[in-house]
């Protein structure tokens, strides 16, 4: 058995911890009594009652947020990273080749195809998984002279690809929006934002000062990768990104740090800045300018832009709302932000699953249809005159500075 295979979000083991903890608490007394003269036995039923009763209360936040939903996940090992995908595409996507005839036969049943693939960035030299979903008639013959607009889908902490198949559902949900013309055919594609290990290890998709260069990653390499190797769109009207909770956050600093590529972006209750806490440390090293440039709110108040961006937020959280009240104040045209106050059903799968037919509804206004075009040459790079404007240097080599927005 593998510690992938192993859930640790359920009610049955969250009552099995709790149980434990219990019964170590309970014997705190009795080993108090039984142990008068070993300090070092009273020492060690104590620390042991304390631990266990610290992992049952752990066990319950995990269960009600669905941070970690297998000890694999928390540990950061995996033995399938394709988990919930229908095809291997190999480094890079050099099979992508092979995918079609799979992709073809799920076609028949209106089902698009996840693919996984890694890909290594041109800039950055990070490697990561990635999913692919391919819509089903992205390999019909009267399909093949387009290219389809594209949702960036950023997972959440701790950041496995697969998470947006096996725990969101995604892909039937998109099977469903296309197939009943509630969204166009959309290319979606679900990066790892965070690489291994994942444990005490949260990206928060930024360019770190002197760390790994994630956001280059996620922005510069996934679209240069994405624009050589599938039929997308390259103008910025035709990207979008999308998240929950984390990756809510890094969808909106993403499309706002990077407003030349994506004119869209969806926060399913995330928040507006990078946190400073045990799991994230500081990413920055104390770096005001980099932590401004990776405040959401701030991005849009210094750096307008024509963004069009739905937030929502449970309206029991008060972290998401006071994030949302602040967003709201800093959207001021060119910028456009739609808030949705969510009625409250907790920071978990259960209310993301719930929100996502209404959050592809809303993709729907914003994305265009797919466009003639199937060559290299035939993709914009850039769309409406948007400049980038310049971010400062991380020190990280690759990593995107000042207003470079080379691929």
């Amino acid at each position: 058995m593998h510690a992938s295979t192993i859930r640790i979000d359920t009610l049955p083991f969250v009552l099995v911890v709790a149980v434990v903890a219990l019964g170590c608490a309970a014997a705190v007394p009795w080993a108090w009594d039984r142990w008068r003269r070993r300090v070092a036995g009273r020492v060690a039923t104590t620390v042991v009652a304390v631990v266990a009763v610290v992992l049952a209360c752990g066990s319950a936040v995990n269960a009600a947020g669905s941070f970690y939903p297998t000890l694999g996940s928390l540990l950061g090992t995996s033995p399938d990273p394709a988990e919930g995908t229908v095809a291997e595409a190999g480094p890079d996507g050099r099979d992508l080749g092979r995918a079609p005839g799979t992709a073809s036969a799920r076609a028949g049943n209106a089902l698009g195809s996840l693919v996984h693939l890694t890909v290594t960035g041109k800039r950055t030299g990070l490697t990561r998984d990635v999913d692919v979903y391919l819509p089903a008639v992205y390999t019909a013959p009267d399909w093949a002279g387009f290219r389809f607009p594209v949702v960036e889908w950023i997972p959440h902490f701790p950041g496995e690809p697969r998470q947006v198949a096996t725990l969101y559902g995604l892909p039937g949900q998109l099977d469903d929006a296309i197939a009943a013309h509630r969204l166009p055919p959309v290319v979606v594609i679900v990066p790892d934002p965070n690489g291994e290990p994942r444990l005490t290890h949260d990206s928060e998709c930024v360019d770190a000062a002197g760390g790994p260069a994630d956001d280059t990653y996620l922005s510069a390499d996934l679209r240069s990768w994405a624009v050589d190797h599938l039929r997308v769109r390259g103008d910025r009207e035709g990207w979008a990104t999308a998240g929950w909770s984390s990756g809510g956050y890094c969808a909106l600093d993403l499309a706002a740090r990077h407003p030349q590529w994506y004119a869209s972006a969806v926060s399913m209750n995330g928040y507006d800045a990078t946190p400073h806490d045990a799991e994230t440390g500081d990413l920055f090293h104390g770096r005001e300018d980099l932590r401004r440039a990776n405040d959401v709110s701030a991005v849009l108040r210094d750096h307008p832009a024509p963004l069009r961006l739905l937030v929502t937020a449970d309206a029991a959280a008060g972290d998401e709302c006071a994030a949302l009240r602040r967003l709201e104040a800093a959207a001021t045209p060119p910028a456009e932000l739609t808030a949705w106050m969510l009625p409250i059903a907790g920071h978990n799968l259960a209310a993301v699953r719930a929100e996502l037919p209404a959050v592809l509804d809303w993709l729907d206004t914003q994305l265009g249809n797919p466009v003639a075009g199937s060559g290299p040459g035939d993709v914009q790079q850039y769309a409406g005159g948007i400049p980038a404007w310049p971010l400062p240097d991380t020190g990280t080599p690759g990593a995107l500075h000042g207003t470079d927005t080379s691929l």
